[in-house]
């Protein structure tokens, strides 16, 4: 069972804490700084360069020679260099000389390959209100912003923002925004951590997004990539040693976290996550891949940025948070550092999602072939993980360990997202694999768990675009490697159908999100369960206090129905999962008293059949009820006055 949170843990680690060491750096934010008046101050870690010069290209030419120190990093003070300027690093090695754009751009209005630009640091602010919220509070939107609107940018978001608010949602998360090649890409190909993508609407298109937010009570986090980088555009190594041959990762290279020179590129990392949080104000970081992130040093780089975030949080005086995607199963990335953890604030949680789709789908292919069991679902309410130890059948080995030490409120849950959709041959949604009744089942059992909800873009009324893989590449040879990889990459996978070629750009304007569909019909209605389900959570005291120390989990695997009764001191709810695929007629353990109706999915107004379970129950002991097929019902106990 998950205990409550250790907040108090935290605490007494961070007065043992410091920050992480920067001996040797010099001062400044690394990349182009813009000081005023005409000034503007350049830092680049170039260790592999005899020495670098900033090329100013634009609107006054200029080659301005940096000042290296002993840790191989050059910088300079330069004048005459406004906003707009657009600039190369000359790189000078042996035998060439080479112009490389900024690692540490703030904007790539020329593409990957193209010159930096420095950027005006200002931007008139208007959420001095926001304070931020706890992540008990959050109710997460996964969306990717090139394919939400027709427009496809980041200013084109702001007038569905009180769409979403009305819905319920209180967060936003958006796929990674670092520039990639092109302007079609899901954003983990980014090669310039710093810039915002250009075609999204770059630096100021993100600020007003989270100042629109903010404005609204929404908070927002973003996707970023520490465990690779993309293959188009990245230069990196002309400057210095940040990649690895030690390990090797799904992407390419790993990055160097824990070798000569891994100091640096661990300030780079760092520097980026709180230029994100503090010059963006976003609330949260999505780490991509966490488990991608090789490295054996004593005190590895995930603790150090969890060091930095939390000291940053504490000078701004509100909370920033750190989310990893982790397949590892391993509590030590979430659990306190005092107790040998990263300190992480919390994690997805894929066997939540995979123990729920194999009972939605029955599909086994893959990584599905470790569930399908409703008691795989009954665990995951339980602790979090399924497998925290066992033996995977898919790994072929024991995976995971036990998330003893670690509260409700770190496991984020979905029942899809982009991987889960976009990584599938054809992008299919579970719109297009189950009925009705199973989307407003699904949606039921996320929004009413225990843990942070998470919904992917269209899925609150149904969306039947697919969400499929594309890249705008420029490199003939990347692009038919793109095209290989993907065919190999559902080997283990009996999906029929032809894979989408990522190059295509139908491929991406397929995947774009027709909105009007919810308007009408089945989409109208699924929308409104949505809203239905997550009024729920906001009202009943028990669903809002994301905590499992109260709570009695019992599947009965024959029947296909789960029974989830939560508790706290004011409040008790049961809520009753029925997965069969005919009407069952089942005893359940509802304790002693009464009982009113809150949900039922099987109702009428609902397009379900005509529900059978009664509005009140009064139970002196089981009570026996019959549940339609694929439903979801929610009581909630009336205490006597």
């Amino acid at each position: 069972m998950i205990v409550g949170r250790f907040d108090h843990i935290h605490d007494q680690a961070d007065r043992h804490d410091s920050q992480p060491a920067a001996t040797g750096f010099p001062r400044g934010n690394l990349g182009a700084s813009y000081l005023g008046g005409g000034r503007c101050r350049f830092v680049v870690w170039a260790p592999h360069a005899r020495g670098v010069d900033v090329h100013v290209i634009t609107p006054q030419e200029q080659v301005v020679p940096m000042e290296r120190d002993s840790r191989g990093y050059y910088h300079v003070t330069a004048d005459s260099v406004e906003p707009g300027a657009l600039y190369y690093y000359r790189l000078r090695q042996e035998n060439e000389e080479k112009e490389r754009p900024d690692p540490a751009s703030r904007l790539q209005p020329q593409g990957v390959h193209g010159p930096s630009q420095v950027v005006d640091p200002s931007f008139r602010w208007e959420d001095s209100s926001w304070q931020g919220l706890p992540l008990s509070a959050y109710i997460i939107y996964e969306l990717h912003v090139g394919t939400f609107t027709r427009q496809g940018t980041f200013d084109a978001i702001i007038p569905l923002l009180d769409e979403l608010k009305d819905l319920g949602i209180t967060t936003l998360e958006l796929m990674p925004v670092a520039q990639f090649p092109g302007s079609r890409n899901w954003g983990y190909d980014g090669v310039y951590p710093f810039a915002v993508q250009m075609s999204y609407g770059g630096p100021e298109g993100l600020q007003r997004l989270v100042n629109a937010c903010h404005q609204r009570g929404l908070a927002v986090v973003l996707d970023v990539v520490y465990n690779h980088l993309g293959p188009e555009g990245n230069y990196l190594a002309d400057f210095g040693p940040y990649f690895t041959d030690s390990y090797r990762t799904p992407w390419g290279s790993a990055i160097n976290f824990d070798g000569p020179g891994s100091d640096e590129v661990r300030r780079f990392f760092i520097e980026n996550a709180v230029s994100w949080l503090s010059e963006f104000h976003l609330d949260a970081l999505r780490l991509d891949a966490i488990h991608a992130i090789k490295d054996l040093s004593a005190q590895p780089f995930l603790q150090e940025l969890s060091i930095a975030i939390r000291h940053l949080s504490e000078r701004l005086g509100q909370p920033r948070y750190l989310i990893a995607e982790s397949d590892l199963n391993d509590a030590r990335v979430i659990r306190p550092r005092r107790l040998g953890g990263f300190g992480l604030d919390a994690q997805w949680n894929d066997d939540f999602h995979h123990a729920l789709h194999t009972l939605l789908t029955r599909e086994r292919d893959g990584y599905y072939v470790d569930f399908g069991r409703l008691e795989h679902l009954a665990t995951a309410f339980r602790q979090g993980y399924v497998y925290a130890g066992q033996y995977s059948a898919f790994r072929r080995r024991r995976h995971g360990n036990t998330p003893l030490l670690n509260g409700a409120q770190q496991f984020v849950v979905c029942s899809q997202n982009h991987d889960q959709i976009g990584n599938r041959m054809c992008g299919d949604r579970l719109s297009q694999l189950v009925h009705f009744d199973a989307l407003k089942l699904a949606a039921g059992v996320v929004l009413l768990s225990p843990f942070v909800p998470l919904l992917f873009m269209g899925e609150e009324y149904g969306e039947i675009a697919p969400f499929q893989y594309f890249t705008s590449h420029t490199d003939p040879t990347l692009v038919e490697a793109v095209r290989r990889g993907r065919q190999a990459e559902f080997a283990n996978f009996q999906w029929s159908g032809t894979v989408p070629d990522p190059q295509d750009e139908a491929t991406f304007q397929r995947s774009k999100l027709d909105r009007e569909m919810s308007k009408q019909g089945q989409h109208l209605v699924l929308l409104a369960f949505y809203r239905e389900l997550i009024h729920l959570r906001k009202r009943l005291p028990t669903l809002t206090n994301l905590s499992t120390d109260d709570l009695e989990v019992v599947s009965f695997e024959v029947e296909r129905v789960l029974f989830v009764r939560e508790r706290n001191a004011d409040d008790e709810v049961a809520l009753v999962f029925s997965f069969g695929d005919a009407p069952i007629t089942t005893s359940l353990p509802f304790p002693e008293g009464r009982w009113r109706k809150q949900l039922d999915s099987a109702e009428q107004k609902w397009q379900g059949i005509e529900s059978r379970v009664p509005d009140e129950l009064d139970a002196r002991g089981a009570i026996t009820l019959t549940l339609s097929p694929r439903a979801v019902v929610v009581f909630a106990r009336l205490w006597e006055s």
